[in-house]
């Protein structure tokens, strides 16, 4: 009876063992499969997934190369755009400044708010001797056109006819003579600025106003909306 139970244990015990054994040994061998499948399947995509990583450093780097790169060229872009706005500003003074001298060499018609100043001989007097006690002289028109010059006028003419820098006025008895064309009296001097300035400063207590109304010349002066000169005759 014992020998049947110590025999039926080595048998079991035995099958045991073969179980066992047959595990291992078939866990190895699947183990040796699935690490040589996987050396096989990994060594390749491991050389593709480093020369990417490379390649995605490299590009990397080139891309901040290129964005310093960038950041230089935008820095003289910039610094180009504010030297290109100083000459263009310094370009419209010039072309500003060229339109006045052009405007005070009477070059080109103007036209704005100012004044006209009339002047005419005063009423005859037999008490008075001598006759140009009451005509209008060139000196009388020259006081009126300095005047007007200190308090900004931008333009000024005589009958229509246009002052310059080198207009001359010659008085011919009852006659003025502006750059060669006669104009008999009623003079009248059209003004380009402000109207409140140029009238004031010619009615001023014992300005320019009062010196020719002492030298019984009648002398007129209307503020005006729009005034308009043209440019000296022959001239453009």
């Amino acid at each position: 009876m014992a020998s049947r139970k110590s025999k039926g244990k080595s048998v079991i015990l035995a099958l045991v063992c073969i179980v066992l054994g047959f595990m291992l040994a078939f866990s190895y061998k699947l183990a040796n499969k699935e690490q040589s499948s996987s050396e096989k399947l990994t060594d390749p995509q491991f050389a593709r997934e480093t020369e990417l990583r490379k390649q995605l450093i490299r590009l990397k780097q080139d891309n901040r190369s290129l964005q310093k790169e960038l950041e230089k060229k935008q820095s003289t872009v910039r610094t180009m755009e504010k030297d290109l706005s100083k000459e263009e500003q310094v370009f419209f003074n010039l072309a500003e400044d060229a339109e006045k001298y052009r405007m005070y060499l009477g070059k080109v018609k103007v036209a704005g708010k100012g004044i006209d100043v009339t002047l005419e001989d005063g009423a005859y007097d037999p008490k008075k001797e001598n006759v140009n006690s009451y005509i209008v002289h060139d000196h009388h028109v020259f006081k009126v056109i300095n005047e007007l010059y200190v308090s900004g006028a931008q333009a000024i003419a005589i009958n229509g006819q246009r002052i310059n820098h080198n207009s001359y006025i010659i008085c011919n008895g009852p006659v003025i003579t502006v750059d060669g064309v006669p104009f008999p009296e009623p003079f009248k001097i059209s003004a380009i600025g402000d109207p409140d300035v140029l009238a004031s400063a010619l009615s001023i207590t014992g300005g320019i106003k009062d010196q020719l109304v002492n030298d019984n010349i009648i002398f007129t002066v209307e503020k005006k909306d729009q005034i308009q000169i043209g440019p000296i005759f022959g001239e453009s």
